[in-house]
């Protein structure tokens, strides 16, 4: 059995002068320190090819930190970046790595511990373990977190995994996925597995089927290389909802720990039936209006034409015990009147409504969980309707709301990095993708793909600032079942 990990006293950040670093990495890492979360003695190294030096980092982060943290949350903003240093590195030659060794080694440890997180271009993710091996950092005492996305098939993430592993075992390998730092997506664990109300009535026959979408406005917002290449259903559904997907979907774990969690997520992937040819829908978005302001059209923003799709929606199902027949409907896509993250599980109908003769219409009750702008928990229930009526009783659906922040007032609304930070700080991987997971991910969007190649299947065109093609509408009503807008 491997020892517990030991907290890490040295942080490593690859890409440091990057959007993510100034956006998410660098503000997370300062609102735990203000609120005393980080080890006293973490020091945080940044390393990128921009030529920096300490003052100079520091100076950029601070405007990072004053463009992207509340006000509220930069308490200490000072200390914190006196826990910052930078070494310049080419990623993609040997030659640096031994001065950046000399940079993380400075003031530790023999027995410390070393995090280091991967926030680069998948393409320099082998040449950097090179590196790393050839300067020593990576023994015993070192984890390795990577972000996603880890290639763009089961083939290319099965290379690079092959090659982290050839430095790093699985036990010390951390990859990310930030939707799993949500408050909302771990409180789905909590909804779920600390409540008895739902999980005896969290199967087939119950449940009619349930729905996830994960809606955006933006375009492609300087991602074009990128995007044009993995397209809307290796960049979302192959990462985010498939671990929503898990979520819901899994087993009870034996305990809140990382293996137990993480052996029900992947028995749920790999129970994935193939998607059919009628089972899916793509579209790409034209030329249209968001919240009133006119935006252009894909082919436009790209500057030429592509048949890469913005917008997927595919009807899943989980062949297990317990959710066989149970369809799962996802939808995701750019240019959506709304930027929407959310779960939304369909109950089913009461066996024999007392209400019929007296007129009364029934709603089966739903349970809503969203995820993003706003997190919250709603649930639908039918409800009398205050009165005296002498035909009978009338009834009406009634949400009960659960707004978060309403919920724990004076708890701060977090980033989701914060979260997964701290853990791979610590060491603790349960938020974190197992290896089997994501090539059970793949294993599936692959088949999808196989599927589009084989049909000839191109994306149908959706004006910006509408819900997708109009043939998403009909994979569901086919069924009888409407989207939740």
């Amino acid at each position: 059995m491997a020892a517990s990990p030991i907290t890490a006293d040295r942080l490593l950040l690859f890409g440091a002068t990057g959007d993510l670093a100034r956006r998410m990495l660098l503000p997370s890492l300062c609102a735990l320190d203000a609120d005393d979360l980080l080890p006293e003695n973490l020091r945080i190294i940044g390393t990128a090819r921009s030529e920096l030096n300490d003052h100079e980092f520091r100076q950029m982060a601070r405007e990072a930190l004053e463009t992207y943290l509340p006000d509220d949350r930069r308490g200490g903003m000072a200390d914190f970046l006196n826990r910052l240093s930078y070494q310049a590195l080419d990623a993609t030659t040997l030659e640096g790595f031994d001065t950046l060794a000399a940079k993380v080694s400075e003031n530790a440890e023999d027995n410390s511990d070393l995090a280091i997180f991967l926030s680069t271009a998948p393409s320099l993710f082998g040449p950097t373990i090179a590196g790393l091996q050839h300067a020593g950092l990576t023994g015993d005492n070192v984890r390795m977190c990577l972000e996603k996305p880890l290639g763009s098939d089961l083939a290319t993430s099965c290379e690079i995994n092959d090659a982290v592993a050839t430095a790093f075992p699985e036990e010390r390998i951390f990859r990310i996925d930030h939707y799993l730092g949500k408050e909302t997506v771990q409180n789905l664990l909590a909804l779920r597995f600390a409540n008895i109300l739902f999980e005896p009535i969290w199967n087939s026959n119950y449940i009619e089927h349930v729905q996830i979408t994960v809606g955006e406005t933006v375009g492609l917002e300087g991602r074009v290389a990128f995007y044009d290449d993995a397209g809307a259903l290796r960049d979302m559904v192959q990462n985010h909802m498939l671990q929503l997907l898990a979520l819901v979907a899994m087993e009870p774990p034996t305990s809140f720990d990382a293996t137990a969690v993480r052996d029900e997520k992947v028995k749920v992937l790999r129970a994935l039936r193939e998607v059919q040819p009628n089972e899916t829908v793509t579209g790409q978005y034209r030329e249209g209006a968001i919240k009133g302001q006119a935006v252009p059209g894909y082919d436009d923003e790209l500057g030429k034409d592509s048949n890469t799709e913005t917008f997927v929606a595919i009807k899943g199902h989980v062949d297990n015990w317990r959710w066989k027949g149970v369809p799962f409907y996802l939808r995701t896509g750019k240019r959506l009147p709304q930027r929407v993250t959310e779960i939304v599980v369909q109950f089913r109908c009461v066996p024999h409504s007392i209400f019929a003769e007296m007129g009364a219409t029934m709603q089966p009750n739903r349970l809503v969980i969203g995820i993003q702008p706003e997190e919250n928990i709603s649930l639908s229930l039918m409800a009398k309707v205050p009165g005296l009526d002498q035909e009978g009783i009338r009834l009406r659906e009634v949400p009960l709301d659960i707004a978060m922040p309403d919920a724990f007032v004076g708890q701060h609304r977090r980033i989701a990095y914060e979260r997964l930070l701290l853990d791979l700080i610590a060491g603790e991987q349960t938020l974190f993708v197992r290896r089997d997971e994501v090539e059970a991910q793949w294993h599936w969007v692959d088949s999808i793909r196989a599927v589009w190649d084989k049909e000839g299947k191109t994306p149908q065109t959706y004006t910006a600032g509408t819900w997708g093609p109009s043939s998403a509408i009909a994979l569901t009503e086919r069924d009888g079942v409407t989207w939740h807008e």
